[in-house]
């Protein structure tokens, strides 16, 4: 597997990006691209000239996963949006990988912190189906994972939950807010 900008690629390779949004959202994101139309929007959003977007390819040139990074406040903030890695090669270090190629990416940028939400529209965390008004802070700090929700993924990958925005997606439904630094080297 190697990493590249996924604009660098042949155009097929925006199709296999679309898919795979489709594909990797559908079971507990249904509503984030629901369509190829939306899919193929969202990947040409994400090759736009101040934004970065990476993907993992293998051998033959397959997609296999992809990540963008969105600028934010002058450059000193980027949005990890969207990572979706093929739903059967999850778990083989390809997202960890993607994560860290698009860290080195807004380092070089001199950015200082990465950050992304991540819903939580199915109840896989202890934040989901309850009113996160009462007493939020100490809800935050023991957030538990319940049926392998993204969260977990991008706290092995160093974030930290920032914050949280309840009801985002519906009464009991929150946007995870998280963050992480980006260490100059």
């Amino acid at each position: 597997m190697i990493i590249v900008d996924l604009g660098a690629l042949p155009d097929p390779a925006r199709e296999e990006a679309a898919h795979l949004l489709v594909d990797g959202f559908r079971e507990h994101w249904p509503n984030a691209w629901p369509d190829m139309e939306s899919a193929r929007q969202e990947v040409e959003e994400a090759l736009e000239a101040e934004k970065l977007c990476c993907a993992a390819v293998d051998d033959s040139g397959r997609v296999l996963g992809w990540v963008g990074g969105i600028p934010g406040y002058d450059g000193n903030v980027w949005e990890l949006h969207p990572l979706v890695v093929a739903p059967a090669k999850q778990g083989k270090g390809i997202g960890r990988a993607l994560v860290r190629d698009l860290e080195d990416r807004v380092r070089e940028r001199r950015g200082l912190t990465l950050w992304l939400g991540t819903d939580d529209e199915d109840d896989m965390t202890s934040l989901s189906g309850v009113d996160l008004y009462d007493n939020l802070p100490a809800r935050l700090a023991s957030v538990e994972d319940r049926k392998g929700h993204p969260f977990g993924f991008y706290r092995k990958c160093g974030f930290v939950i920032a914050g949280v925005v309840p009801d985002a997606n519906g009464r009991g439904k929150p946007d995870i807010l998280m963050a992480k630094r980006i260490e100059p080297r």
